[in-house]
């Protein structure tokens, strides 16, 4: 058999592997190398046997190139880094379109600290979108609680209903492990609680929303927290019910129910008394007819013993005036 044939043969397999993989990975390769992407074709083959999607990480690079980031393998956004970006779940582009925006923007926001807040959950193109043009938060909010208004009771008892706006921009440092929008909308919802329960009059409110507003700013409710608040818009202010008046009400009619009830239980006392005391004296007449019944029977003992005997009285002339001379009956 002739050399060249069996050379060909030998040579044939790897022509076609050749020519597969560049069909593959070439136009990538290609696109790579004209932007100086710096990506290679053994790292576009490696990537795919390491589970990682090659375009995410060749699109990722040319972005950066362009953007004007460091992609240096060596130092800066290397594909070694995105690749393990990749494989720990975190979203490549995210992290990249919002290093592109934090960079022409001024931001304190470097690639490491990127993909930290990206594996953390947040979103990261919202948070520095966010951090650029700030973003308003209704308290409270009605998708989630369900409530169109917070209810204060200012010292003289009248119920005050108040919507607010609150708006904040992302806190960068505070991103990784600060609490998220739902703690800032409580933390306002319990200021303006504690603010308008403040107020002596809720007249003051309705003259002054501002009031409010600088009392709950004052409290530092963004501590913590991923946002700073920028301003506390009260949007609008409704006047409820009478809170205190209903409450003299109820304490009131609770009053009168246990007066009332102490005077049923005296009332039920006396009349136990009462019914006591008729109980006596029946008793006693009982023993009155008792007594009596016996008062014949020991006249007749007395009588039949011979010790009864009628007492002798000297003739009285006191009812009789007309005989006060001397007189004699017998005469």
């Amino acid at each position: 058999m002739d050399w060249r044939l069996i050379c060909g043969l030998v040579a044939l397999p790897f022509a076609i592997g050749f020519i597969a993989l560049f069909y593959i990975y070439g136009r990538l390769w290609v696109e790579a190398y004209s932007c100086g992407a710096q990506v290679s074709l053994r790292e576009l083959v490696g990537m795919s046997l390491r589970g990682v999607n090659p375009r995410t990480i060749v699109t990722a690079k040319i972005m950066g190139k362009q953007s004007g980031l460091e992609i240096d393998n060596q130092s800066g956004m290397s594909n070694a880094r995105l690749e393990a970006h990749a494989l720990a779940g975190g979203d490549v582009i995210n992290v990249v379109l919002a290093t592109i925006a934090a960079k022409y923007a001024d931001l304190p926001l470097g690639f490491d600290r990127a993909m930290s807040i990206d594996l953390a959950g947040r979103d990261l193109v919202d948070s520095v979108r966010t951090t650029v043009l700030p973003k308003v938060i209704h308290c409270p909010d009605p998708s989630d609680s369900g409530q169109s208004s917070i209810s204060g009771v200012s010292k003289d008892g009248i119920e005050l209903f108040v919507r607010a706006w609150v708006t904040v921009r992302t806190n960068l440092d505070q991103l990784i492990g600060g609490a998220t929008e739902k703690t800032i909308i409580a933390r306002v919802g319990q200021g303006i609680i504690s603010a308008i329960g403040s107020t002596e009059s809720f007249k003051l409110v309705l003259e002054t929303p501002s009031m409010i507003s600088k009392k709950v700013l004052d409290r530092g409710l963004d501590a913590n927290t991923s946002f700073a608040i920028v301003s506390i818009d009260i949007v609008n202010v409704s006047v409820g019910t009478n809170i205190g008046a209903s409450l003299m009400i109820a304490q009131a009619e609770a009053d009168m129910k246990t007066a009332t009830a102490a005077a049923e239980s005296r009332l039920a006392m006396a009349y136990a008394v009462e019914q006591e005391m008729t109980a006596k004296i029946t008793q006693r007449r009982a023993e009155l007819i008792q007594a009596e019944a016996l008062v014949p029977h020991a006249l007749a003992v007395a009588y039949q013993n011979g010790n009864f005997h009628f007492a002798q009285r000297e003739p009285s002339y006191d009812n009789f005036p007309h005989l006060c001379d001397g007189t004699s009956i017998g005469a």
